[in-house]
């Protein structure tokens, strides 16, 4: 189910009823069941868990609302410009990228999305627009959907820990705050969280992958043609936007290291144009 960007969805709901499911589990009912709210344990784990899923809706509300990157009108790509040494082309034609629907040229890496009737800059998903947020994942919200990830990925293993140990040890029964029903409770938010922990964490790893190498999804996968092709030519393919591990992880998470993990966007660049390895370096004379 897609809806219009912006709105409230199906797919939005389940994501935040699961929040809050996996957050009542894990609060109310491992954690009292394992350590007790009364003890310094119990409330220590209560309420990091509980600053961890306060991290998990802020990052995700800001994933679902920012603006993933537009361009502006009238964007003409400047091909005589001397820092843009790459242009992106169609692959027939030989031409400038230009969207029929949006009546513009392309800027690198941007691709035009059905669902926001636009083009959206430095487009990261294979199948364009995302139902999880009900948005696309571009230049501008990018770092704040993979810190979104992140945090739902030690949220889901921190939740897995507590409902493991309230099942297999629990503190004896004339200090439970509840009934032993909660046990079946427990044991069904288990298993329902293991796969999609596990889930959370293939992506996650996935995109770590990409960052690394500075790719899209749809760049990976046109990638593996263009590699194909230059071998069955003899020659070597080399990812132009590739600049090394260090640049190219500050290209998504900015270039305050401390900030990496904060849910604030400082991508570097206007989604406009993007270094290449390519890019003569500015000590370099030109020859």
């Amino acid at each position: 189910m897609r809806g219009r960007p912006g709105y409230l969805t199906l797919p939005i709901v389940s994501v935040l009823a699961a929040i809050g499911y996996v957050y009542y589990t894990a609060v109310f009912l491992a954690v009292p069941r394992w350590l007790g709210l009364s003890t310094a344990a119990g409330v220590a784990n209560a309420a990091a868990f509980t600053a961890l899923a306060a991290a998990c809706l802020a990052t995700y509300a800001v994933a679902v609302r920012r603006d993933p990157g537009r361009v502006p009108p009238g964007y003409v790509p400047d091909v005589e410009d001397a820092e843009s040494t790459v242009h992106e082309i169609k692959r027939k034609s030989g031409d400038l990228r230009y969207c029929q629907k949006c009546c513009h040229y392309k800027p690198p890496r941007a691709h035009h999305c059905r669902v926001c009737k636009r083009c959206v800059l430095k487009m990261v998903l294979l199948d364009h627009h995302c139902i999880w947020i009900n948005n696309c994942v571009g230049h501008e919200n990018y770092k704040i959907f993979l810190v979104f990830v992140l945090y739902a990925v030690v949220a889901s293993f921190y939740a897995m820990i507590l409902i493991i140990g309230s099942v297999v040890h629990s503190v004896p029964k004339d200090e439970q705050s509840g009934s032993d029903s909660s046990r079946t409770s427990i044991i069904i938010c288990g298993v329902i969280l293991s796969p999609l922990a596990l889930a959370l964490a293939v992506l996650l790893g996935w995109h770590i992958y990409l960052i690394l190498q500075n790719k899209t999804t749809i760049e990976y996968h046109e990638g593996v043609r263009a590699m194909w092709l230059a071998e069955k030519g003899g020659d070597l393919y080399h990812h132009p936007y590739d600049l090394g591990v260090y640049d190219n992880l500050i290209s998504v998470l900015g270039p305050n290291i401390f900030c990496w993990l904060c849910p604030i966007s400082n991508t570097t660049g206007n989604g406009l144009w993007y270094r290449t390895s390519y890019d003569i370096p500015k000590s370099t004379p030109p020859m």
